[in-house]
Formats: structure tokens, C-alpha cells, sequence
């Protein structure tokens, strides 16, 4: 998620900086599903979703929460964020994605990130959770993720080839 004032592209050279080549993004959309970020980003608020073409290892996801929090930083003005960003990764079963916030469903990694499974497949499809948040629980969302599952089942069976 992102201010109207954040360049885009910037946000994508830095991305690709420490995590690789964008393998999908979705279209930009209007986060319009609460008001907590209001506060210190105001509002008017937009929010894309990316996957990158380089797998990583779920144990990562901690260092990986991390090193969002600090392009978050470099992006900061006056002490406020201009962008949010949750990293997570995506399973043939599920989608997991990372906080900093505890609650009665996250589970504790470490170095005080915690970790949920936002979204399950079942069924032929993505399906949510009574915590879903409403942007991932949208069509957009689920069509995203989709592909993305898609190309990462093609990724691992050309690694068992």
C-alpha cells in the first residue's frame, strides 16, 4: 500500500533491488477497506500485490518482514510511512503472510514477526478466513494469486524435471 505521493517506479527499483525480478503485479486499486493507516498515511491510499520470480524458503520470512520494514523507513517522510508493505509467500496449499502485529490466529517466528495463513486453496480455489483481510478476499486478489499459484506449481515441477 502506498500514498498517491510514493512513486511507483521507485517502489518497483527497490523492490526488485533486494528481492529480484517481478515476476507478476497486479493493477494498482484504491484501498478503500479501513481507515488504520489514516492516521500516519493518510488517505486516499493505493495498493498493488507482487510476486517475485525468485522462490524463497518459508524460514526466510522473518528477515524478509525485515528488510520490508527498512525500505519502509527509506521511504518515510517526517517519521510517517509512505508505504506498507507485507511480504509473504505463497504455497501450492496457501498463502502466508507476515506482521508485526500479534494476534489469536498469527503464530510467533521471531525476532518479534509473526506469521498467518491468510488465504487457503481448497477446492479448485483460493478460499478465505474469518481474518482475511477485505483487499486479499477480493476478485482481484484471488485472480492474482491464482496465476501466481499457477506459475509456482510450473516453477516446481521444472525443478523436478
Amino acid at each position: 500500500m502506498f500514498t498517491r505521493d510514493v512513486n511507483i517506479a521507485d517502489i518497483d527499483s527497490r523492490l526488485t533491488a533486494r528481492f529480484g525480478a517481478i515476476d507478476h503485479k497486479s493493477r494498482e486499486f484504491d484501498f478503500i477497506f479501513t481507515d488504520y493507516y489514516a492516521a500516519e498515511m493518510g488517505g486516499d491510499l493505493k495498493k498493488r500485490f507482487y510476486s517475485f520470480e525468485k522462490l524463497i524458503l518459508p524460514g526466510r520470512l522473518s528477515d524478509l518482514k525485515h528488510a520490508t520494514i527498512e525500505i519502509e523507513r527509506e521511504f518515510s517522510v517526517g517519521g510517517n510511512r509512505t508505504v506498507n508493505l507485507d511480504p509473504g509467500y505463497l504455497e501450492e496449499s496457501k498463502l502466508v503472510l507476515a506482521s508485526t502485529k500479534n494476534f489469536s490466529h498469527r503464530i510467533y517466528l521471531r525476532d518479534d514477526i509473526w506469521a498467518e495463513v491468510t488465504m487457503r486453496f481448497a477446492r479448485g480455489k483460493f478460499l478465505k478466513h474469518e481474518w482475511t483481510y477485505p483487499d486479499w478476499s477480493q476478485d482481484l486478489a484471488i485472480d492474482f494469486l491464482t496465476k501466481v499459484r499457477s506459475d509456482y506449481k510450473n516453477q516446481l515441477d521444472s525443478m523436478m524435471a
